[in-house]
């Protein structure tokens, strides 16, 4: 059952959610802040699949990766908000893609994108990705998120994981001069990591949007100008 408190002189009028029988009160907290949460309500009207797409779109208009032209990989991208920002702003081609999207859960189809319903930690799973990418691409996004404990020491071991398997990928399929933007909590990428990250882009630096929460201790790791490797040619051939 919802309810409104009454107005009072100038405070912002909130929807309070009472505890229902059945329902938790971690789930009750969870409605609540959802009924509050002014990018759940812009999210519906614009027709974006979730809130997480503000947070795209604030770091691309901060950064400007996404141009016209550009290809993408969006890992974790279910429910694809970040999928739709990203077709949008490259103006990807409903006919040929230039975003490819990849989730362990099924996801309705985003004009502009090809989804590929895979585990992106199975094996097999990086060949089936790069079929996908003869030509390599020039940003890759990565969302991806274990299911949260509420333990922070083991939600930052489970996220790392996931940043150190998406992130050796990454510098496989980027172009140079490519950008790599990933989901971290709070502390950052590990120190190993970020300092392999200074070493292979140009710029690697943390961001938190505004469309994240406030009490969240989630952000990102942006690194560009992709440093692509070129293998030396074999000594003694010809």
């Amino acid at each position: 059952m919802i309810s409104k408190p009454p107005l009072s002189g100038n405070r912002t009028l909130k929807t309070r959610v009472k505890t229902a029988k059945q329902r938790k009160l971690s789930s009750t907290r969870w409605l609540q802040r959802q009924l509050n949460d002014p990018y759940v309500s812009r999210a519906k009207k614009e027709g974006y699949r979730s809130r997480a797409a503000y947070k795209l779109i604030e770091l691309d208009d901060k950064y400007k990766w996404l141009r016209p032209g550009k290809t993408v990989l969006d890992l974790g991208a279910a429910p694809g908000g970040w999928t739709q920002v990203a077709a949008i702003r490259t103006g990807s081609n409903p006919q040929h893609p230039s975003v490819i999207a990849v989730d362990i859960l099924p996801m309705p189809l985003v004009a502009g994108a090809l989804i590929l319903q895979l585990d992106f930690m199975d094996d097999d799973a990086p060949r089936k990705i790069r079929e996908q990418l003869p030509r390599g691409v020039d940003i890759v996004l990565s969302d991806m998120a274990p299911n949260t404990t509420g333990h922070a020491a083991t939600d930052h071991i489970r996220i790392v994981a996931l940043l150190e398997a998406a992130y050796p990928f990454a510098c496989e399929v980027l172009k140079k001069g490519g950008v790599f933007v990933a989901k971290v909590f709070q502390g950052g990428a590990e120190r190993e990591l970020l300092a392999l990250m200074k070493k292979d882009f140009a710029r690697v630096l943390h961001a938190k949007p505004k469309a994240s929460r406030s009490d969240s201790s989630e952000m990102y790791v942006v690194a560009s100008g992709f440093k692509k490797k070129i293998p030396s040619p074999l000594v003694g051939e010809g």
